[in-house]
């Protein structure tokens, strides 16, 4: 299967011929899927946004190249722009992005950029509010008379709108409480379930992401070390705390187990598995007896 994104020898500099010259990505090779749900980790400053900003071109490559759909997307301005509704991308902060004098405008604005009709713009409003879990009794209010949770939502429905292929969030859980990040992973897997997006999260929680994601891929200092699913990623659990990220506090515990001699899966990464490898485990041990 061809990936819709091929990240190819990837290389980017900030500040080149200046005394601040900082390589952020370093000869990056990735190829990503249609319908994946991809986590992306890394400490700060490990390259993780620089990556993302590159999928739809907000940052050019120093080298290297990224084809979607087999295309380079700097090969002409045309295919640029149409990257842009493609992929969507959501920053950090998305709260910040938005602009608009209400709700209803603010989600609207890239749906018009499309060339939409007032009919489908409309709908699609509607949808991506749906998707993420607000009433469209907020379409009338001022983005900037909502709760923190509210703009992040509103912000995430306006990317959404815009139907991209490719749905990439910029740690879109960060500074919500439990009950919203559940319900806002929920909302995430639903358009990714309901449309076959590609999913594309980055995020400091090497938790979240193993709950989520289909694929891991760890950065650090502009490369990728690390990749593949969660079991295989946390089976390298001292690696990971090594690199500052910290695993699950039942992969510390089992891959300490493990260490000790105990016949269980090292990398383990809910409650649930840990129960289902201690008993087979036990198992297996009753019957060696």
């Amino acid at each position: 299967m061809e990936p819709i994104i091929r990240i190819n020898n990837l290389t980017h500099t900030y500040s080149i011929n200046t005394p601040f010259e900082r390589t952020a990505l370093d000869a990056i090779n990735l190829d990503i899927y249609q319908g994946e749900y991809l986590g992306i980790i890394g400490q700060t400053g490990s390259g993780k946004s620089t990556l993302i900003q590159h999928l739809n071109g907000l940052l050019k490559p120093t080298s290297g190249s990224i084809l979607f759909d087999g295309q380079d997307i700097w090969s002409s301005p045309a295919l640029q722009r149409n990257i842009r509704f493609q992929v969507g991308l959501v920053f950090q902060f998305p709260e910040y992005q938005l602009f608009e004098e209400t709700v209803y405008k603010d989600i609207a604005f890239g749906p018009r950029n499309m060339g939409l009709t007032d009919e489908e713009i409309d709908s699609r409003i509607r949808r991506s509010m749906q998707f993420v879990g607000l009433s469209e009794e907020l379409l009338d209010r001022s983005p900037f008379d909502l709760s923190g949770g509210q703009k992040r939502r509103v912000a995430i429905a306006g990317v959404i709108a815009m139907e991209p292929k490719v749905l990439i969030l910029d740690e879109p859980t960060a500074g919500l409480d439990p009950a919203s990040v559940e319900s806002l992973l929920e909302n995430i897997n639903t358009y990714h379930e309901s449309n076959d997006a590609t999913v594309i999260v980055v995020s400091h929680s090497m938790e979240e992401i193993a709950r989520t994601a289909d694929r891991m891929v760890v950065f650090r200092e502009g490369k990728i070390p690390l990749s593949g699913t969660a079991q295989e990623v946390f089976i390298h659990s001292e690696m990971l705390t090594k690199m500052g990220l910290g695993v699950p506090q039942i992969t510390s515990v089992f891959s300490h187990l493990y260490k000790m001699g105990a016949p269980v899966d090292p990398a383990v990464y809910t409650v649930a598995q840990a129960k289902d490898s201690f008993l087979t485990a036990l198992a297996n041990q009753r019957e060696a007896e």
